[in-house]
């Protein structure tokens, strides 16, 4: 069993990173679990890096570079794994992690990064030819293209930048687009690239049926969607740039997720599990990008740092205190509330083994979903850690009750 981290990070992408770097520089100790040899995600093998603010020349391994080395200087511990298991403590704060290595990790919160892994259409031919002519990454596979000619599949954004950047050492790039002429998902300007590149040409209307060859690929078949015509294309190599699928099967049966496997945050990048958090494409959004995910992370990294606070203050003071604690949820908006917390100080004062303790319910919302708080004041009095006397305050006079 491995020391207590403060916080363990599953996935060493850009997400995974700003929270790193938002984590220990608030002096959490921090470790992040990254099952690639390499960290950076996606953005690790994405070649242009257009968009990030401040970063005018840098490509997407260049950047995750300097994403590393800044959790670097704050102390960020990494290891190699696969989490395949997270399980919790009774008391619902100390999570133990296991990986397929049989290693097991304890920490008091959990930022969920894993990202997401390129869809597979399941094309024949598509799962016979991987690494063989078919690839999911034009950085990785680029250069054994050169002056060849290849096929594009897809047309959002990803598709159309990778495109690009194939061209610098393709003969030719065929994106193959479902689209009627003219149509691409992908923004303007990445539309724009791609209609001026002369090295790209489209074929519209269109879907790969199959993809061919006999070592290694030597073209696609396509069914035109209008006429439902098949044709034959000569082609080296396919780039598949359809979408993705979250790496969440480790904890679908633990946190809530979407129909389609992502994983459902609040503003605070909460998951259903109080000290579980996500960000980046693992979860579900509006936009999937390098610099959200980055905004995410660092989110998560500061809400975990308050999550940890708010438990550790808890266990001090209510769980592991052996008196009585008179718990007062209250929010700073009700008077009412306000005049119970008085009234319980002056009625500790002659009893030294009471304490009172307040809740912000606003601040503190696990504290108060664990005990269903939703309006206050509430009072709830708890002996030796144990809940024993409940009482949703209307009227000040029923405090008494509690005593």
């Amino acid at each position: 069993m491995s020391e207590l981290y403060d916080v363990i990070i599953i996935g060493g992408g850009a997400g995974g990173m700003s929270a790193g770097v938002y984590a220990a520089r608030g002096k959490m100790k921090t470790l992040i679990i990254e099952d690639k040899r390499n960290t950076g995600g996606q953005a690790a093998t994405t070649s242009e890096m257009e968009n990030y603010p401040g970063i005018l020349e840098a490509t997407g391994p260049q950047l995750m570079d300097m994403f590393r080395e800044h959790c670097n200087k704050f102390g960020v511990e990494f290891v190699r794994g696969l989490v395949t298991g997270i399980s919790i403590a009774e008391d619902g704060f100390i999570k133990t992690l296991t990986t397929n290595k049989g290693e097991t990790y304890q920490t008091k919160s959990i930022i969920v990064a894993t990202g997401a892994t390129p869809r597979i259409l399941g094309i024949t031919g598509e799962s016979e030819f991987r690494g063989k002519g078919v690839s999911y990454c034009a950085t990785c596979d680029a250069d054994f293209y050169e002056e060849l000619d290849v096929v594009v599949v897809g047309s959002g954004n990803t598709a159309v930048e990778e495109s690009v950047f194939l061209t610098k050492f393709v003969n030719k790039v065929t994106m193959i687009v479902l689209h009627d002429q003219g149509i691409l998902d992908a923004d303007r300007t990445a539309q724009e690239q791609a209609f001026a590149n002369e090295k790209i040409e489209f074929v519209w209307n269109s879907v790969v049926e199959e993809i061919t060859g006999d070592e290694l690929v030597n073209g696609v078949k396509l069914k035109n969607l209008k006429t439902g015509g098949i044709s034959e294309l000569a082609a080296d190599g396919v780039f598949m740039f359809v979408g993705t699928v979250p790496k969440t099967d480790f904890v679908k049966e633990l946190i809530e997720l979407t129909p389609q496997g992502y994983v459902i945050t609040n503003d605070k990048q909460e998951t259903s599990v109080p000290g579980i958090f996500a960000v980046g494409d693992v979860t579900d959004k509006f936009l999937r990008q390098v610099v959200t995910a980055a905004g995410d992370g660092a989110v998560a990294a500061v809400a975990a740092d308050r999550y940890i606070e708010e438990e550790e203050s808890w266990c001090k003071s209510v769980s592991e205190f052996g008196g009585t604690a008179m718990v007062a949820f209250w929010n700073p908006l009700s008077k009412e509330s306000l005049d119970v917390i008085n009234q319980l100080e002056l009625k500790c004062k002659d009893h030294p083994e009471q304490r009172v303790v307040t809740i912000d319910t606003y601040k503190s919302q696990n504290i108060a979903n664990r005990f269903s708080v939703s309006e206050v004041p509430v009072v709830i009095r708890f002996d030796a850690g144990q809940e024993a006397k409940r009482v949703d305050v209307k009227d000040i006079t029923e405090l008494e009750t509690l005593y």
